[in-house]
């Protein structure tokens, strides 16, 4: 009998051994993961962030094999995909609003939202072409867009230091004036005034769509560039809101830009000095053309609009996949809780 009870004591013993033993392991793992964790939220770490784009925008998919943040801007530990099936380890979830907006594509609702998971609401359009946005009110927790007080900005292009390109065709051998590219034409915009009014005292050789002379991307360029100037002419005069036409079109083509937007203030903060003309910075059309046609007229004045490619150069954003890279540049600081209740208002400031 003491031999037993003997037995029964040791084996208490050793299952209480065990037991701390399991205790004290669980609790080291515990602390692990508590560690590994707390890198995983702070800001500035390394640790890989992946990117699920949802629906590619207007339709138009492009290859997300290899690492291609790092191999397109050098931006490493970024990855992206758009398998759907990722979406539960995903740690960004974008989506661009056009599909939102005409239901070409939804959002996965009926799927469980992970907790650490953020949605970017995505639109490099200006407000009046944003449709349909107040049914997302408190859905996203992130803002990407062109302006500069959205959480991921992309502009449509930016200056940076450093010579640029040299040697655009000479001023004396340009046969065009001034052209316009345009696909929708629409009656009751600002650009359709000025347009309409300028016309008549300038020539303006006009592509696009709307006239029905596309010109297709190899030709867009050099066709701009035997003009010497080139109407930018947006859409919308909307905060923040200057598009290709200005970056892509006017500057890589090598025309001076005659630019309609935003308010002179926001190009300045943006463009390259002395690099456009405002149209608001006149009191009528007439004296717009009549200022265009000066600068015309004298090659020093001409030239005084492309000094900047000496201190100056530009780089456009037009890659949709090198967009979605700059997530990860911002992604350490953003706010981890941010909801917008009213994305509405926010689109509409």
């Amino acid at each position: 009998m003491e031999a037993c009870g003997s037995r029964r004591l040791c084996l208490f013993f050793l299952l209480l051994l065990l037991f701390s033993f399991l205790s004290s392991l669980i609790y080291q793992i515990l602390l692990i993961q508590t560690f590994h964790m707390q890198q995983y939220l702070t800001p500035g770490s390394q640790r890989n962030v992946s990117i699920l784009l949802w629906h590619w925008p207007f339709g138009h998919s492009y290859s997300l094999s290899g690492d291609k943040c790092l191999e397109m801007t050098g931006i490493s530990n970024c990855y992206l995909t758009d398998d759907r099936s990722t979406y539960l380890t995903a740690d960004v979830v974008v989506f661009h609003h056009h599909e939102l907006s005409n239901r070409a594509s939804a959002l996965p609702l009926h799927l469980p939202r992970p907790t650490a998971q953020r949605w970017v609401w995505l639109s490099m359009e200006p407000p009046i072409n944003n449709a349909n946005v107040k049914q997302f009110n408190g859905v996203f927790n992130w803002t990407m867009s062109y302006r500069h007080d959205a959480d991921i900005p992309i502009p449509y292009g930016k200056t940076l230091p450093g010579a640029g390109i040299q040697g655009f065709q000479r001023f004396s051998d340009r046969s065009c004036f001034a052209s316009w590219v345009v696909s929708k034409y629409k009656p009751n915009q600002t650009r359709t005034d000025v347009y309409q009014s300028l016309k008549k005292y300038i020539p303006i050789q006009v592509y696009g769509a709307w006239n029905k002379k596309p010109l297709p991307d190899d030709r867009l360029l050099p066709t701009i560039s035997n003009c010497l100037f080139y109407l930018s002419f947006e859409n919308s005069e909307a905060k923040d809101y200057i598009s290709e036409k200005m970056w892509r079109n006017a500057f890589q083509a090598g025309a001076v830009a005659v630019v309609l937007g935003p308010r002179r203030a926001t190009y300045e903060a943006v463009a390259p000095p002395h690099s456009f003309i405002h149209v608001a910075d006149f009191k009528s059309v007439a004296e717009l053309a009549a200022y265009l046609y000066h600068v015309a007229s004298d090659k020093q004045a001409y030239e005084e609009y492309f000094k900047w490619h000496q201190t100056h150069r530009i780089k456009t954003y037009t890659d949709w996949r090198e967009r979605l890279c700059q997530i990860c540049l911002k992604y350490p600081s953003l706010p981890s809780k941010k909801v917008y209740q009213d994305l509405e208002g926010w689109v509409n400031s």
